[in-house]
C-alpha cells in the first residue's frame, strides 16, 4: 500500500518560496506516494472561528476538502513561514476553522484531557524565516508549540519532525540550492 501524504504550502501570498517548496516536496513524493496538495492562498474561506465552539459554523468547500485531505493522510507535510514569531494568520484561520471538536480531538464529561481524534499520523514541518542562521531556534521555538505541540500533538499527531531554513532574506544561490535539495530528499523518502 502506497503512503498517503498531504502537503500544505502554509504562505498566503499567490507566489512564494514556500510555495516553491512545497511544490518540490510533491513533485518528488508523487513518484512513490499518493499526495493530496493544498495552496493556502488558493482557499477562500473566513478564517475567523466567530462563535467559537458554541455554534456550528458552516464550513466553506474548500475546508471540508481539506478535513477529508486531513482524515485521509498518514503524513502531513506543513511548509510555512515565520511572520512576526507566528504562523501567518490565514494559516492559523486554517487550523481554528477545521481542527474542531469532533473532527481533531473531543472532551469526554468534565475531563480536561482530550480525546485525540488523529492518532497514526505522522507530520513534518518546514519553515522559512529571515532570521539569521544563529537565532533560527529562537525564533522557531514560538511557532514550534504552537503548531507541533498544541495542534497537531493536541489533535493526536506524532510529534513533527522539523526542518527550519533560514535566513530567507540573506540567501546566497548556494543556500537555496542546499535548500531545495534537502526538501526533494525529504519528498522522494515521505519523510
Amino acid at each position: 500500500m502506497t503512503k498517503k501524504i498531504l502537503v500544505l504550502n502554509g504562505n498566503p501570498k499567490s507566489r512564494s518560496y514556500c510555495q516553491h517548496l512545497a511544490e518540490l516536496y510533491a513533485i518528488q513524493a508523487n513518484e512513490y506516494f499518493d499526495i493530496r496538495q493544498f495552496n493556502l492562498s488558493n482557499m477562500v474561506f473566513n478564517p475567523s472561528l466567530d462563535f467559537g465552539y458554541d455554534a456550528i459554523q458552516v464550513l466553506e468547500p474548500c475546508l471540508s476538502d481539506f478535513q477529508q485531505a486531513i482524515q485521509w493522510a498518514e503524513h502531513i507535510v506543513i511548509v510555512t513561514p515565520i511572520w512576526w514569531g507566528g504562523i501567518p494568520a490565514k494559516l492559523k484561520g486554517l487550523f481554528d476553522r477545521t481542527f474542531l471538536p469532533g473532527f481533531a480531538f473531543n472532551y469526554i464529561d468534565d475531563n480536561p484531557f482530550p480525546v485525540r481524534l488523529l492518532q497514526g499520523k505522522t507530520a513534518r514541518i518546514i519553515m522559512t524565516m529571515d532570521t539569521p542562521s544563529d537565532g533560527i531556534e529562537e525564533q522557531a521555538a514560538p511557532v514550534i508549540a504552537q503548531l507541533d505541540r498544541y495542534t497537531l500533538q493536541f489533535s493526536g499527531i506524532e510529534k513533527a519532525a522539523l526542518t527550519l531554513l533560514g535566513s530567507i532574506i540573506l540567501a546566497e544561490p548556494n543556500n537555496e540550492a542546499a535548500w531545495e535539495n534537502e526538501v526533494q530528499a525529504l519528498g522522494r523518502k515521505g519523510s
